[in-house]
């Protein structure tokens, strides 16, 4: 069985022109999207293993490209979690 992974990029709201503000996703929701799909791709990742050690799967190759966008997918998450409290840190540094 050949399944094809599609990565889904993330995208974000347009910024408004004209100094008039557009109803779209709050940063909350585009958070919450963005903890779904990582928490998908971990779920699919561990589908991907238990059918292959059941022996339902017989392409490896699927298995490792599920395990690395699940490990890829993880590293970003973490590399956005760093940057976002770097910035609060910083803002908290500021003198008001």
């Amino acid at each position: 069985m050949v399944r094809e992974i599609t990565l889904q990029p993330i995208v974000l709201p347009a910024e408004p022109q004209g100094g008039t503000r557009q109803s779209g996703p709050s940063f909350g929701e585009i958070l919450g999207e963005a903890i779904n799909r990582l928490n998908e791709s971990q779920v699919r990742a561990d589908v991907a293993v238990r059918k292959f050690l059941a022996g339902e799967v017989e392409d490896v190759h699927q298995v490792v490209i599920a395990l690395r966008e699940a490990e890829l997918t993880m590293q970003l998450a973490v590399e956005v979690r760093n940057k976002i409290l770097e910035a609060y840190q910083e803002l908290a540094r500021t003198p008001v």
